[in-house]
């Protein structure tokens, strides 16, 4: 198959190529590199600030804009999958939807289907937008509230997922938002992780290379434990990581000779990565029933999630067994609480490494998950 992928969220789509590819797939990925964070793409799209950014990104649009047709698939990140005004994308949607067989919409963040249902229909006992019937009154979520909610783009989002071939949730939490409006389209898909060979020789081998990174899983209780939080400074309120990083500043200052906190603030994603190989346990996304692509891309270097790890999480896949997560509430002293207790509990380290190997290995594979997608594809094709 000829592939397209717009768009990136995460490294989602980046990973997603590498595993259509191995299995023998034609695949583009056009995206911004998802901002700072510099994932790989293959026609670069970023668009630089200001009147003179916006011209020559529409100029650079239209000049590439032929390479946009001929593809079995296309699959958006988003509905707003290039840097513009909603009312822009429409045009190009069309031209991308009668140029090319198939186009999936894929649910992947933020968009108007997550933020209306999580308002009105709250499906979810907390989110990024609820607490229970409450609605949270942050400014990122007010933002996202104005943004979406009547809106062009929930005009964009509403014709988008109506008019296209099929859509893939790559979340328990879209999935719930997406199923019930539209039940026969609707997929779910895991999100693709690399994974990582195992060793237990030269530790410092781990932050040499975004590609191959060793993971060592002993670790004897004298150690300290290392904790990584990454911190976006524009959404940190709205995600949770403000109340984790309090909380878990508040155990590093109450046990400074059994932790260490490390904080990563808005550095490209090889940095990232870098900064948190070595970790013991990754604090992410408070409001999450689930771990999205940073945490699970610490799962599969035998790095523990501190976050998400609902009941509807382990269901959606079908897991039966595994437990890798430390699932928190969306409050500081459930996150302080579960800290203390991995403080205290040294010897739960290992088995909860191993398990996050393997609950990569088992769900999250880049392979396994693109041949899926392939599946998916083929049966929109036929």
């Amino acid at each position: 198959m000829k592939i397209l992928l717009m768009g990136e969220y995460s490294n989602v789509h980046a990973t997603l190529a590498k595993g259509l590819r191995k299995l023998g797939h034609e695949v583009t990925v056009l995206s911004n590199g998802d901002f700072w964070k510099n994932y790989p793409r293959d026609i670069n799209m970023v668009r630089k600030p200001g009147k003179l950014g916006g011209i020559l990104y529409l100029i650079k649009l239209y000049t590439i804009v032929h390479k946009l047709r001929g593809y079995d698939i296309v699959q958006l990140i988003n509905p707003m999958f290039l840097e513009l005004k909603a009312e822009r994308i429409f045009p190009i949607y069309r031209y991308l939807r009668k140029h090319n067989r198939k186009v999936v919409l894929a649910a992947f963040g933020m968009d108007y289907y997550w933020v209306s249902v999580c308002c009105q229909d709250k499906p979810l006992r907390y989110s990024d937008f609820n607490i229970g019937d409450d609605l949270r009154t942050n400014a990122d979520a007010l933002k996202e509230r104005k943004d979406w909610l009547g809106t062009a783009k929930e005009r964009l989002n509403r014709m988008i997922a109506e008019d296209c071939d099929g859509i893939i949730a790559g979340l328990y939490e879209y999935w719930v938002c997406y199923q019930p409006h539209f039940p026969q389209k609707t997929m779910f898909i895991p999100y693709p992780i690399h994974t990582y060979s195992q060793s237990h020789q030269d530790r410092d081998k781990r932050a040499a290379s975004v590609e191959t990174s060793s993971v060592d899983i002993p670790r004897r209780p004298s150690q300290k434990l290392k904790l990584f939080i990454g911190i976006n400074k524009t959404r940190s309120e709205y995600k949770g990581t403000d109340i984790m990083l309090k909380a878990a500043q508040a155990i590093a200052e109450k046990y400074p000779e059994k932790v260490e906190l490390r904080i990563a603030q808005n550095v490209p994603f090889a940095e990232y990565v870098k900064m948190m190989n070595g970790s013991d346990a990754i604090l992410d996304q408070l409001y999450s029933y689930t771990p999205s692509m940073n945490p699970l891309e610490a799962m599969a270097r035998g790095i523990i999630c501190i976050g998400g790890g609902e009941p509807e999480n382990y269901e959606i896949i079908h897991e039966e067994h595994l437990r890798p997560i430390i699932n928190v509430q969306p409050n500081y002293e459930s996150v302080y609480q579960e800290l203390e207790h991995l403080v205290l509990h040294p010897e739960l380290l290992p088995q909860l490494k191993q398990q996050s190997l393997e609950y990569i290995s088992k769900h999250h594979e880049y392979i396994k998950v693109a041949k899926q997608y392939e599946e998916y594809y083929k049966s929109l094709l036929a």
